[in-house]
Parts: C-alpha cells; sequence; structure tokens
C-alpha cells in the first residue's frame, strides 16, 4: 500500500447522496479476477450520460471526489474503492461514509474524509466556479484546505499511522515476520505448520 501523508490535487464535485457500491461499481464487473482495470467501470451507468460530471473534459484528472453524504452504502464491495483508486482518485469527501465502505477504503489506501455537508458544498461551488482549484488533505494535521478554506477532519491515531506508514494489514504482519518465524521454529514438530 502506498504510504499517504498529503495530497494536493484538483477535485471533482458529485452532488448526489446515497450512493451506493452498486451505483460506483456494477455487480457485471465482479467478475474479473484482478484487482485493475476497474476505473472503466466506475459510475459506469451514469457515465453513460453525456452531462454526467466525470464526463466534463473539466474534471480530467481530478484525484479528490467531493461527495454527497452516505457514500458507499449497500453491499460490501472491495471493488467498488478498487474502481476509484485505478480512475485515480486518492480522497473521497463525504459528511457520512458506510462503515464497510470506509473500511474497505482505509484497508486500501483511499483516504475517506468526513465533513460536514456545508464545508462540502463551499468546496463543490469553489470546483465549479473553477475547476483548476487545487485542494490539499493533510493526514499530518488532519486538515483540509483550499483558497480561503481551512477544515479539520477526525481520523483515530493508529489508522493515521497505518495510511502514513503505507501499511495495509499483510504489512502489520509482515512487520512481525521475525517473530513469527521464531515462534513456528520453536514449536512441536507434530503440531501443524502455516507455510
Amino acid at each position: 500500500m502506498e504510504a499517504f501523508t498529503t495530497h494536493t490535487g484538483r477535485a471533482v464535485p458529485l452532488r448526489r447522496s446515497d450512493v451506493d457500491t452498486d451505483q460506483i461499481i456494477p455487480s457485471d464487473w465482479l467478475k474479473r479476477i484482478e484487482r485493475t482495470g476497474f476505473g472503466a467501470g466506475l459510475f459506469s451507468q451514469w457515465r453513460a450520460d453525456p452531462g454526467f460530471v466525470l464526463n466534463d473534459p473539466a474534471y480530467i484528472g481530478a484525484t479528490i471526489l467531493l461527495a454527497g453524504p452516505d457514500f458507499g452504502t449497500g453491499s460490501s464491495r472491495e471493488h467498488a474503492v478498487w474502481a476509484l483508486q485505478d480512475y485515480g482518485f486518492k480522497v473521497v469527501i463525504s459528511a457520512r461514509f458506510a462503515d464497510i465502505f470506509r473500511g474497505n477504503a482505509l484497508g486500501n489506501g483511499l483516504l475517506p474524509v468526513g465533513l460536514p455537508t456545508v464545508t462540502i458544498e463551499a468546496l463543490a461551488d469553489q470546483v465549479e466556479a473553477d475547476p483548476g482549484v487545487q485542494i490539499t488533505v493533510d493526514l499530518a494535521t488532519r486538515e483540509v484546505r483550499a483558497p480561503g478554506l481551512v477544515a479539520g477532519f477526525e481520523i483515530d491515531d493508529f489508522t493515521r499511522w497505518r495510511l502514513m506508514e503505507g501499511l495495509d494489514d499483510v504489512g502489520l504482519t509482515l512487520r512481525r515476520q521475525e517473530g513469527i518465524a521464531a515462534f513456528e521454529a520453536a514449536r512441536p514438530g507434530w503440531l501443524p505448520v502455516t507455510s
């Protein structure tokens, strides 16, 4: 997992609430066996509409998604996070996230930032007025910064540390590789092994 400390980029204003994982990545994309290529399926049903925000050339290359409240609801679909990341998003900002989506995002290095709806709307207004506006998401200071706006966000210390170190669950386990090897070496030979 890539370490996350600070990210500065342009944003896409997705002014929709109650976006579920099937809208993020439809179920027909779940047949793939690899974790790449899902960006092409991101919001694919909505992208069929030429007026959908991701079809606007002004937002090409944006890396921050400004979403309405209740983002990532529905089924536990890690593919939704993979699709957002494969498309190029590093951060999703919403007033509320579904717990499972939030956990999947944090486990894969996509930062879900919770801010009040009024703050997100102010950011979206700025971005719509000037799609080139830069937004900085600073995990070290727990702040989102844009011209004339500084907003703090909450994240627990352990999760923040994991993201800043670039440690997913496997990475955390591998930090204890010597201890695990020592434990396995000391076990009686008649017990099962984890090789």
